[in-house]
């Protein structure tokens, strides 16, 4: 085995968090490479685990070519998920619709928009601007007050059951030989340039030939103890699900210039919005149940009442919230290898896209791993690397 390759063959991979990303890093790496893996999840229930927690929408409507071609790779992977991670007999399904997703913006918003579009038009992205008379033609129900332009993704933008891709992706490894552990990591043990075994906080040791952090939120903190900074934090967000008695025909996921958004859900609505700058409370990890009503009340409804007037009647039925790995250097995730360690790697920082991205970045960090091949998008841009040497890869599109 390669000391650089981390795994070959039938080496041994132990992945540290169990949430969507771990469970697609170790579906390839057993699937496509006959990769021994054992992924460690302290909370198998993953009642805090952002997977379980996300919006779980899919868009090409970045401003990285990196995060385009990582996002049309992952939408193809879900078109397929019922061929791609069946288990004897048992299709999958997530429920993917693609209505696409609506960018707004104002007069002083909109050259970032049309050079994001140019962008994505020259990735493949196929992404319609429209302007305020014919996005008042396509959907009556809009109010276009203060609007100079709308970037409409005609295709390969929308939303999915994401707990039904993270069980998928988690079947399927299993399926594959690859086994679950709930533990949870403590440190590791080292020798010379490379990572030996993880210990568990119970006492426990797991050796492995190479190892991968993909523990979301909480990643920062095992890399720490390998002595690598990585600017990753949990930033909470809110959901807010509405019902109301507005008909919107051909309603996309709408992203209002203020940043409030919103699309269909059944028989009523999903939004949300940035968190208030600061967080009544603790700004980066505030306790899960302490939903934010006001921001609701201030912040979005206000702002969906001046969109869609037949928003002014709605009522909150229910809301969560969840973390967003948030990387702060750059709005980016970070995948690759861990620099100095030859065999430990990472998956994390995803900012709010890793629930779309995962399928790609899993078959394109696995195959690095096993040093094998994947016909995934290159994932050269998003190396820890960048954050070492200041080289930050600033992504203008988060919500």
């Amino acid at each position: 085995m390669s000391r650089d390759a981390g795994a070959r063959g039938n080496g041994r991979v132990v992945v540290i968090g169990g949430g969507v990303m771990g469970a697609a890093i170790a579906c390839f790496l057993a699937r496509d490479h006959g990769v021994g893996v054992t992924v460690v999840e302290r909370d198998p229930s993953f009642a805090r685990a952002s997977s379980a927690l996300s919006a779980s929408s899919i868009r090409q409507q970045f401003s990285q070519p990196v995060n385009i071609a990582l996002s049309r790779w992952s939408v193809g992977f879900l078109r397929r998920i019922g061929d791609e991670l069946a288990v004897g007999g048992e299709r999958p399904s997530i429920g993917l619709v693609e209505p696409g997703y609506l960018m707004l913006a104002t007069p002083a918003g909109e050259p970032v928009l049309r050079a994001n579009h140019a962008l994505q038009t020259a990735a493949g992205a196929r992404i319609a601007l429209l302007d305020a008379t014919a996005l008042q033609a396509r959907f009556p129900w809009l109010a276009t007050e203060g609007l100079a332009l709308g970037a409409l993704g005609l295709d390969g933008e929308g939303w999915f059951d994401g707990p039904a891709l993270h069980q998928a992706l988690r079947r399927k490894a299993l399926a594959c030989g690859a086994r679950w552990l709930a533990a949870e990591a403590a440190g590791f043990d080292t020798e010379a340039d490379r990572v030996v075994a993880v210990r568990g906080a119970e006492g426990t040791r797991l050796d492995g030939d190479a190892f991968v952090i993909a523990a979301g939120a909480w990643s920062a903190l095992l890399a720490a103890a390998l002595g690598v900074a990585l600017p990753v934090v949990p930033k909470k967000r809110d959901v807010f699900f509405v019902e109301s008695p507005a008909a919107l025909p051909r309603c996309p996921l709408v992203v209002d210039p203020s940043g409030v958004w919103f699309r269909p859900e059944g028989r009523g609505f999903l939004a949300g919005a940035p968190p208030r700058q600061p967080w009544p409370g603790d700004p980066d990890e505030p306790p899960l149940d302490a939903i934010d009503h006001a921001l609701f009340d201030e912040c979005i409804w206000p702002a969906l009442a001046a969109r869609v007037p037949a928003f002014e009647a709605l009522r909150v039925r229910s809301a969560w919230a969840g973390y967003y790995e948030m990387n702060g250097f750059d709005h980016n995730g970070i995948a690759g290898l861990l620099a100095p360690w030859r065999n430990a790697w990472t998956a994390c920082g995803f900012s709010g896209h890793g629930m779309q991205q995962a399928p790609a970045v899993g078959a394109a960090l696995a195959a690095r791993i096993a040093a094998g091949t994947s016909d995934a998008p290159s994932i050269d841009d998003l190396d820890p690397a960048r954050i070492a040497t200041g080289r930050p890869l600033l992504e203008r599109n988060v919500i």
